[in-house]
This record gives structure tokens, C-alpha cells and sequence, in this order.
């Protein structure tokens, strides 16, 4: 797996010091990522962000968004600047003060890059679909763990769906989902919105009502940059071995591999194609989103897989696609036409006009879900 898959690095890309030639429209709105009560960050209908730091006796100040504009001092001694237009969704970024990157006190927390920093919400014309709607809700519940396998206490969020307290003797399907590099078991629940995404699809009736799982997917030091040296086997034991028979044991769920799923982003679709490969016992529904691709080859016996596995997701961003990318595991839209062919039930999705972005993995998430545990 190449550097390139690594999520969210490329989107903190520093400033390049290049004007906007065009004045900005001049409707800007606060971000929702912003602190309750906080003007800025404010987003404007072109889909740019402009930002008021609070540094007087700085000697230059800027944002991590590359191609911004210069940043300015105002007569109230703050300094202003925006953007170019961005992708729709959800960006991380850092201040730039005299050279030094800081989180925007003026934003929400997140954890991301490898620390907890800044983000901004660029509003999206499907927002909707991961709006918190008047619909009946799901709950996310904070879980620790004995591994006995790392000596150590480890951290699943679990969410329940709609209506399981209400319903004790209904029993769910299970989804382990997996965040990216840099990221950890906190951002699908946050960044990823996957609660309000499931409670309005489980409203809408396009998907079952099913628990997700989502636990930290490291357990041996890994140093920036070098991933393709992570070993896996460690964190396959927690999920495989420790995890899935902890998640069986504490909450109501059909334990038997039709009802067990696993996906996930970048990284973590990487760590879900070499798991699921290589336990095809334990999981029947296979997602990747933009983490690679499963091709014939990978699969060691066709007809067990095809009788095995009920159905493989693979997503990706419009803006990831095309050109040589090795970290895709070859051309991923035609690794899901061969898998059809050769009988395998396969779906290929593309994000519109997104790119290796929590935008396009909240929409293969709203893509994959309604596919699940489907009879």
C-alpha cells in the first residue's frame, strides 16, 4: 500500500500564496463545524471559506488550504483571508502563524492527521441524507474490552439502531467498520456521521436496521509514511478473535457469518479486504472505500467465495479515478466488472466530483448499507 492512499494528508496541502483573481460572493454563512456562537470560519455559495484570526502581532498569517488567498490585517487588527471553492463536505485544516501550524480556536475538535485539529463543513447538496433528521434515533455506546492477545484495554464504539431497547428479543446483523490512517475508532461516529446516515436510511425503509462496530485498527507501532510496513496480523486477531465474540456475548446480535459485514476507508479498506479474504467463515458482505480493489486473482478459491461471500462494495471518489495509481490494486471499476462476469455479486460506486474525502466515503456508506443483510 503506497503513501498516496493515506487519507486526509493530501487535503492539508500548504498554502501556495496564489490570489484569488475573483472577488468572492459576498453571502457567506457561519460553518456548522464551527464553536456554538463562533462567526467564523463562514462559507460562501461558491463553496470557499473565509477565516478571521485574532493575531496582532503577527508577522504573516495563513490556512493550510492550498492555493488560498493572501491573508490580510483589518482595521481591527485580525487578519482575513479565503479559499478557493472546495468539494463539498468535510476538510481538515490548520492555521499557519508566523510559520507555525495551530488548530482555528474558532472551529470544533477532530481527530484527524494524526492529532486532534480543525475542520470545516462545506455544505452539500445530499446533505440531507446525513442530516440529524426528526426520524427515530440510534445510539452510539462506548464499550471497552479485555485483548488478551496486546495486554491491553481496547475501545469499540458500537452503534445500536432504532428501537433496540425497545425490542429485547430482536437479535441484529453486525457491520465492523474501519476508519483510515491518521484517523481512529471516533471518526466514522463524528466525520463519518454514520448515525444520522443510518437512522434516516433504517426511516426511509432503503436498509435493515443492523449494529456497527468500530474499533482503533492499529496495534503495533507504525511511523508516518510507513504503512506498507504495518503488520496486520496482530489487529486481525483482536477483531477476529477477541472483538467479534466480546460484541456476540454483550449485545443482541445474529452471530453467524450471513449477518456479519465489514468495510471500510482507505486504510481501513485495506485491513477489510485482507481480512475478510482471509476469513471468508466470518464475514458474508465485503465493502472498500477507496482502499483498494479485490480482483479475481486475490481470490484463492472462486467458487467457495462466490458461494461464500453474499455480495462485494467497492467505492471510490470521481476525483480518485484515472491514471496509474498502483495503491487502487490495479483499475478498480474494471476488478468489479471481472468479479460479475465470473458470477460474483459486485457493485462499483463513484462519488460525484469528490476525491480521498470524508464525503465520499459518507456516500458509500449511504450506498453500501441498503445492500446489506438483504435476503
Amino acid at each position: 500500500m503506497r503513501p498516496a492512499l493515506i487519507p486526509l494528508l493530501a487535503l492539508l496541502a500548504t498554502q501556495s500564496g496564489f490570489a484569488q483573481t475573483n472577488a468572492p460572493a459576498d453571502d457567506w454563512k457561519p460553518a456548522s463545524s464551527n464553536q456554538p456562537g463562533k462567526e467564523y470560519p463562514k462559507v460562501n455559495s461558491e463553496r470557499r471559506v473565509k477565516f478571521r484570526i485574532v493575531a496582532p502581532e503577527a508577522k504573516s498569517v495563513g490556512v493550510t488550504f492550498r492555493d488560498s488567498s493572501p491573508f490580510t490585517k483589518g482595521d481591527d487588527g485580525a487578519w482575513y483571508g479565503h479559499t478557493r471553492p472546495l468539494d463539498e463536505g468535510f476538510h481538515y485544516y490548520a492555521l499557519k502563524i508566523d510559520g507555525a501550524e495551530v488548530p482555528d480556536p474558532n472551529s470544533m475538535m477532530y481527530f484527524g492527521a494524526m492529532r486532534w485539529g480543525s475542520a470545516v463543513e462545506i455544505p452539500a447538496a445530499d446533505q440531507d441524507s446525513y442530516a440529524l433528521r426528526d426520524v427515530p434515533h440510534g445510539q452510539v455506546r462506548e464499550v471497552f474490552f479485555r485483548s488478551k492477545s496486546t495486554g491491553t484495554q481496547r475501545r469499540a464504539f458500537v452503534y445500536t439502531p432504532p428501537g433496540y431497547d425497545e425490542n429485547p428479543g430482536k437479535r441484529y446483523p453486525v457491520l465492523y467498520l474501519q476508519h483510515g490512517w491518521g484517523e481512529n475508532e471516533y471518526g466514522w461516529s463524528v466525520q463519518g456521521r454514520v448515525r444520522e446516515i443510518l437512522d434516516n436510511l433504517v426511516a426511509e425503509g432503503r436498509a435493515k436496521p443492523f449494529i456497527v462496530v468500530m474499533i482503533y485498527g492499529l496495534t503495533n507501532e507504525t511511523r508516518m509514511g510507513g504503512l506498507r510496513d504495518f503488520d496486520i496480523t496482530p489487529f486481525e486477531t483482536v477483531l477476529v478473535k477477541e472483538l467479534i465474540p466480546f460484541v456476540d456475548s454483550g449485545f443482541r446480535t445474529l452471530a453467524d457469518q450471513p449477518n456479519r459485514a465489514m468495510a471500510g476507508l482507505s486504510m481501513g479498506g485495506m485491513e477489510t479486504r485482507t481480512v475478510t479474504l482471509r476469513n471468508l467463515d466470518t464475514f458474508s458482505h465485503i465493502g472498500v472505500f477507496s482502499g483498494g480493489s479485490i480482483a479475481l486473482a486475490d481470490i484463492k478459491d472462486p467458487a467457495a467465495f462466490k458461494q461464500k461471500v453474499r455480495r462485494v462494495f467497492i467505492g471510490y471518489g470521481s476525483r480518485e479515478l484515472g491514471g496509474d495509481r498502483g495503491n487502487r490494486g490495479g483499475d478498480p471499476k474494471a476488478a468489479v466488472a471481472a468479479l460479475k462476469e465470473a458470477g460474483i455479486d459486485a457493485v462499483f460506486y463513484e462519488s460525484p466530483e469528490t476525491a480521498h474525502e470524508w464525503q465520499t466515503w459518507r456516500r458509500c456508506l449511504r450506498e453500501f448499507a441498503p445492500l446489506l443483510f438483504q435476503k
